[in-house]
C-alpha cells in the first residue's frame, strides 16, 4: 500500500513539474499559491494568460461537432480544467458509436488513466461481467463513458467546476450516439444527468427521462465490490432486466 501511494505521489509530482517546465519554456508564469490549488479547481480568472484552462476547445462550440472522432480529439487536447494537465491519458469512452445502451460512470481511475480506456480495473471487470453474463450482450456493442474524462487525483470525488467543464462533452456524446437507454453508475453520474441530490439507493430501479431517453440509475460496480451482498446483486439484476425489456 505504501509503495502504491509513493508511486502515485511521484507520478503527480512529475506531471506538475512537467507542466511548470512547459510554462517556463513558453515564458508564462504560474501564479497559483501552491500545488493544492490545482486540486481545488480554481477559477480561470485566478490564472494569467496561458493558464491551465486555456486550450483549443475553450471557445469551441462543442454542440456543433458532428463526429465522435473529432470530439475525441477535442477531449485529448482539452485543458479546460486543471485535470487536463495532470492526467496521463484522457478517457473519452469506448464502444459502439451507434449503441442502443450507454453506461455512464463517474470518472477514470488509476488503471483507466494509464490505458486511456474506461472501466478496465476491478470495477471494470465486474461491469463487463454484468454486460456479458448478466445481460448476454457484448461489451463492444454498448458504449461506456464517464462524467469526467480525466482522473481526479487520488480518485477523489469530482469537483463542481470539473463537472461543469466536462459535462458538455458527455452531452454531445449522448446526442451523437442516440442510445435508447442510459444506465448511470453510482451517485455522481446519476445526480449529474438527472439533476437531483438524492442518493443512488433511492434513485436506482426507476426509469427517469433524459431528454426523451430512458435513464436507469444503478449501483456503481466499485460500490458492489465494497458492499458485495446477495441483495445488492439482486438489485442490479432487477435494474438490468428492466433495461433489457426497454431494449427489445
Amino acid at each position: 500500500m505504501k509503495d502504491e501511494i509513493r508511486e502515485e505521489l511521484a507520478g503527480l509530482t512529475q506531471n506538475v513539474g512537467k507542466y511548470l517546465r512547459q510554462k517556463k519554456e513558453n515564458g508564462e508564469k504560474w501564479i497559483a499559491s501552491s500545488a493544492k490549488d490545482i486540486d481545488n479547481g480554481r477559477k480561470v480568472s485566478e490564472y494569467k494568460s496561458g493558464s491551465l484552462f486555456e486550450s483549443e476547445v475553450l471557445d469551441a462550440d462543442i454542440s456543433s461537432v458532428k463526429n465522435l472522432g473529432v470530439l475525441k480529439e477535442m477531449v485529448e487536447k482539452c485543458r479546460k480544467c486543471p485535470l487536463g494537465s495532470l492526467r496521463n491519458n484522457s478517457v473519452f469512452g469506448e464502444g459502439n458509436y451507434s449503441a442502443d445502451l450507454m453506461f455512464v460512470g463517474e470518472a477514470p481511475g488509476k488503471d483507466e488513466d494509464k490505458q486511456g480506456r474506461p472501466f478496465v480495473g476491478r470495477a471494470g471487470k465486474l461491469l463487463t461481467e454484468i454486460i456479458s453474463k448478466g445481460m448476454d450482450m457484448r461489451r463492444e456493442n454498448v458504449f461506456i463513458a464517464n462524467i469526467l474524462k480525466c482522473r481526479p487525483p487520488e480518485n477523489r470525488n469530482p469537483m463542481p467546476d470539473e463537472i461543469e467543464c466536462c459535462e458538455p462533452y458527455l452531452i454531445r456524446q449522448i446526442e451523437l450516439i442516440k442510445p435508447k437507454v442510459i444506465c448511470t453508475l453510482g451517485n455522481f453520474a446519476s445526480r449529474t444527468l438527472i439533476g437531483v441530490k438524492d442518493g443512488i439507493t433511492k434513485l436506482r430501479g426507476t426509469f427517469f427521462d433524459y431528454h426523451g431517453i430512458k435513464l436507469m440509475p444503478t449501483f456503481h460496480p466499485a460500490y458492489l465490490l465494497r458492499n458485495y451482498s446477495k441483495q445488492n446483486r439482486i438489485y442490479v439484476w432487477e435494474d438490468m432486466k428492466k433495461i433489457l425489456k426497454e431494449l427489445k
